[in-house]
């Protein structure tokens, strides 16, 4: 028996406004320590003098020739890089304003940074925006280079002056300067890169990689509850292996699992490692890993798994904190695509709270989030999202933006003011009864001329009943009825879009709509559902909340029929496994047993059918003999 094992490499990314140094110092952080390759310095040298040039050592990172052209940085550059005392990869991210996107997506994979700073011209706009990043994305490790010192004459009065407004602003965003390492160096001539420098005998503190060799490896969340987001579902043999990622947590052979947001639940049979002698039994945050179950359930990619007893949150609404880089404003009321640790969703900028600016920290209310802008933004989606406020977890914690194909934003979420949508989390007050109303039902029957009561129309998809149902309630309101349809679609925008098609979100979905329609009839009014409502025991349990009101009304047609009638093609995306779970192709729909009126759709036109509702009504409903 084994568990799988695995060593953290910490990841260091170099930022920093554009021209401060910061390749510079990178290359020659490399040559000092002995970490370039044979013959890079002689490449570099030829180089430079073929382009009649100074020796550069930024040309060490910037691999591009673009860059060696421009002189700045335009991609990510990673190299592997080795003290006496550990191994590191060093993260060359841009500073120019136009490759923002580059820098945060080479920040977002780092466990600790190097602010660098030019000794002239001090904090500048993007060494500003860089640092509000490096918070932004969870950085908490922080150093501070504070560069060319030479042309500050090597004072230190100078130096202090540069480090005091760099700690100043790293306070005020949130980071702890008593663990930020302020250190004065030349990278040209590496001056308290790897040796201390003779020109700044003053500072008597530790050269670059000294402090690069004080970060803390990452700690490996380990201790925080399982996050095991699934990659993929692969079928092997008669097996079918979950795979992804462990985010944080244990993850045991045996555990009960919890998959969110369905709810499904399982215990683990088996953990499959690649190239790992014997059965592995545990695994824990950074492997990647595959897992068997105990019984075969549909779970798919995007899903969470988990422990019951300390799952994530679900939501379909919640606030963020995020940096923009789309071309376009973000804006209220635009769609994007989330994507959440594996998962991707559709959700709308409900509202902008703020917009940050970087410069002085001061904000503005509402309005638009420009690129580059920071903004406080509230984001809503029509299912449940799975998620942990970034507090909680940082890695789940952590969301990106995406519009077509362009990656438009990234941040971080917050639920401060938003509750845990997770259903049976509620408890019930034992103070709660019902009141009684002053007006009776039959008094309002006299006054509408009509019985209230709930017309339940279930049938496959494609049966009639969205049209039948319309079209009834038009007929009815003509002749003065109180009369109103509660339809799947249009409910699912409001009281239900927080919930998806799985089996128990179909269950509390027609436990909303029961209660619901409960309440319209019992004021008076005919309410018509067009539902297909494929379990009996569902709609049994509605027929429970108001027995002497309730109508089940069966719209019955044949799955061939019913797919003639397919305009959105749905029965041919469910036979293609393109739509999965679709009632009466992989899933089943139970008719009723003993409705109170059958309309045959297969063998009626539209207009017989519609007759048929309407005197149904007139026998049922009818206070006066009309209706």
């Amino acid at each position: 028996m084994s568990e799988v094992t695995s060593q953290p490499t910490l990841k260091i990314v170099i930022v920093g406004h554009v021209d401060h140094g910061k390749s510079t110092l990178v290359g020659r952080l490399f040559h000092d320590t002995g970490s370039l390759p044979d013959g890079k310095v002689e490449a570099i040298q030829a180089m430079c003098a073929k382009r009649g040039m100074p020796f550069e050592w930024a040309f060490v990172m910037d691999a591009l020739k673009a860059e060696r052209d421009q002189g700045i940085t335009i991609d990510v550059s990673q190299i592997w890089f080795k003290t006496a005392v550990r191994d590191m990869v060093l993260i060359d991210a841009p500073g120019h304003k136009e490759f923002v996107k580059n820098m945060v997506c080479g920040a977002a994979q780092a466990d600790a940074a190097v602010l660098v700073v030019d000794a002239l011209e001090g904090v500048r706009e993007q060494t500003r925006r860089h640092g509000y990043l490096l918070h932004l994305l969870g950085i908490r490790q922080v150093a501070v280079a504070i560069n060319k010192m030479d042309l500050a004459g090597y004072a230190e009065s100078r130096f202090e002056e540069v480090s005091g407004e760099c700690l100043d602003y790293l306070g005020s965003i949130g980071l702890d300067t008593a663990d930020i390492r302020v250190v004065p160096v030349c990278g040209r001539d590496g001056d308290n890169i790897a040796k201390a420098s003779a020109h700044m005998p003053w500072y008597d503190g530790p050269t670059v990689v000294e402090t690069l060799e004080a970060f803390h490896p990452p700690a490996g969340p380990v201790g925080l509850p399982l996050r095991f987001p699934l990659q993929d579902v692969y079928k092997l043999d008669e097996r079918r292996i979950l795979a992804g990622r462990i985010e944080s947590g244990r993850l045991h052979v045996g555990d009960e699992v919890l998959f969110s947001p369905s709810g499904k639940k399982a215990k683990v049979a088996t953990i499959e490692s690649w190239n790992t002698p014997g059965a592995v039994m545990s695994a824990h945050a950074g492997q990647s890993v595959g897992i068997t179950l105990d019984e075969q359930i549909f779970v798919e990619r995007g899903d969470v798994t988990s422990h019951e007893a300390h799952a994530p949150m679900l939501t379909n609404v919640f606030k963020a904190r995020l940096f923009w880089l789309g071309h376009a404003p973000l804006e209220a009321g635009k769609t994007y695509k989330i994507k959440l640790g594996t998962a991707e969703h559709q959700v709308e900028v409900q509202s902008v709270e703020r917009v940050i600016d970087v410069e002085d920290l001061s904000s503005t209310s509402g309005g638009k989030v420009e690129r580059n802008a920071i903004g406080e933004v509230i984001l809503r989606s029509r299912g449940l999202m799975t998620v942990d406020p970034f507090t909680s977890n940082m890695r789940m914690g952590r969301f990106v933006l995406v519009d077509g194909y362009d990656t438009v934003g990234g941040g971080l979420i917050s639920m401060d003011g938003y509750a845990d949508q997770r259903p049976g989390l509620g408890v019930k007050s034992q103070n709660i009864a019902r009141v009684a109303h002053r007006v009776g039902i039959e008094e309002r029957w006299r006054a509408n001329g009509h019985r209230g009561g709930i017309l339940w129309l279930t049938g496959l998809s494609g049966s009639g009943k969205s049209t039948l149902g319309f079209l009834l309630e038009q007929h009815l309101f003509r002749k003065g009825c109180q009369v109103y349809v509660l339809d799947g679609d249009n409910v699912r925008h409001g009281l239900s879009a927080d919930l998806g098609f799985s089996p128990d979100d179909r269950a509390e979905n027609i436990r909303r709509i029961g209660e619901v329609a409960g309440l319209f009839a019992r004021a008076g009014v005919i309410v018509i559902t067009a539902f297909i409502s494929p379990y009996r025991s569902d709609r049994e349990r509605v027929r429970s909340v108001a027995p002497d009101l309730f109508h089940e009304v069966h719209i019955k047609a044949d799955v061939a029929t019913c797919e003639k009638r397919d305009p959105k093609g749905l029965y041919a995306k469910a036979r293609s496994g393109e739509i999965k779970e679709f009632t009466g192709v992989s899933a089943p729909y139970e008719a009723p047993e003993k409705p109170e009126l059958v309309v045959d759709t297969t063998h009626s036109n539209v207009d017989e059918s519609l007759a048929l509702l309407s005197d149904y009504v007139l026998a049922n409903f009818s206070v006066t003999g009309k209706v």
